[in-house]
Parts: C-alpha cells; structure tokens; sequence
C-alpha cells in the first residue's frame, strides 16, 4: 500500500491519496481544496483513480471534491447517507463559521456547489482497491455520518476528524455528540488491535495502542465539554 499525504486548506487538512502498488489502483481520500498537486501525483504515478471517498463533510474535507472528480470523471464519490446534512451545504459552510464571503474566497473557500454522490456507503462494506480491501466503519459523534476506513491486511485506518493524535474531533458542531463519538471510537477504531496505525484527518499518524493507553480523552483523564 502507497499513501502520500497532502496537508490542505488553512485547516491543515490531511488529503490521502491511497493506492495498490502492484495494481496502480487508487482512492483518494477527504480531498479538502482543489490542488493541482494532487492531480499532478495521481496523473505522474500512472494511478486509476476508483473514487474519492469523504469521510465526513465539513469543507476542509471535501471542498476539493467537485474539481477532482471532473478531472477524474470514472471515479466514484461516495460518503455516507447520513452525511448530506453538510455535503449538499458545501458553498454555504464558510458563512455558517462567521467566514464573510470576500473572506471565503480569499481562503480559497468560494466553493462550487459538490457533485451528486455516485451511491452512498454503508457500515461494514467493503471497497476493493486492487489488492487493498477496505472496512467502512460509521463512527458518528463528530457528524452523523461520519466514516473510517479500515485496511486490515496493512493494519492501517483511516479515521477522518474522530480520532486524533492525543485528540478527538469537535462535538460541538452540528451533528456533534460526545458520548456517541467516545462509544464510536471504543467500538469501531479500538477494537481493530493496538499495531494499527491511525492516519488522521489533521495531524500526525499514531497507533491505536498509543491511543488507547496515552490519548486523555480515551483513558478518561479528561472529557470534552459539549
């Protein structure tokens, strides 16, 4: 398994563009703006993009979608139903967090109105990616719809803004629930074994075993106000 990260947006968004070595298939994950970057990787490494798959939608995470998907229009979008809530309310996002729209497009966050999703994705499916084979995981709490994508053969999951490095994502936010996102992590990223490594929607990567010992939030040293 290849994956290059791309750090997006003035969130400091981690795009992930994965792929199967011997197959040159790929997915690209949360593309969070347009970037010619990640266009010019996928095009320069030979890769057949199969889809872009968003693991919730806030705009840092899928602000990019509608210009990667038109330069790959074979590849599929796919999110969870639960998440259209935000993903159909892209362009009016940055207005929703007090950012005015000359400040919007001078962030780079004058969207585009998102593609239609080509389905929509359900808790335990499986994407075959060449020889990759992904575990859709809903772990709601930080959206409703949110997802990880568990890769178990190369023991890596994918967990978007729900499981950070020393962190949990926001529950403060609409869709946001505290006790649903600490059950979600507990049951559906916890329980996949303490050799996995956690490559999260901002920050650093870490494991699950770190998480599960170190992180404040998961030993219960300490509890996000809601």
């Amino acid at each position: 398994m290849l994956i290059e990260t791309f750090v997006l947006t003035p969130f400091q968004q981690n795009t992930r563009v994965v792929s199967c070595e011997r197959t040159r298939k790929a997915i690209c994950i949360d593309p969070g703006e347009p970037s010619q970057e990640v266009v010019d990787y996928i095009r320069g490494n030979d890769l057949e993009l199969k889809a872009i798959v968003i693991t919730h939608g806030h705009l840092d995470h899928c602000g990019g979608t509608t210009a990667l998907a038109a330069e790959f229009p074979q590849a599929e979008v796919l999110l969870h139903r639960d998440e259209m809530y935000l993903y159909e309310k892209l362009r009016q996002q940055p207005l929703l967090m007090g950012i005015q729209p000359e400040q919007a497009r001078a962030m780079g966050m004058d969207y585009e109105d998102p593609p239609e999703p080509s389905r929509f994705l359900e808790d335990g499916e499986v994407l075959e990616v060449g020889d990759l084979t992904f575990v859709v995981r809903h772990v709601p709490g930080h959206t409703l719809g949110h997802i990880a994508l568990a890769e178990h053969r190369e023991k890596a999951v994918f967990t978007g803004d729900c499981l950070f490095s020393g962190s949990i994502g926001r529950t403060d936010l609409p869709g946001g629930n505290y006790d649903e996102l600490i059950s979600s992590i507990r049951e559906k990223v916890l329980s996949l074994g303490d050799d996995f490594t956690v490559y999260c929607g901002h920050g650093p990567e870490t494991t699950i075993g770190r998480e599960r010992t170190m992180n404040p939030f998961l030993t219960g040293v300490y509890r996000l106000s809601t």
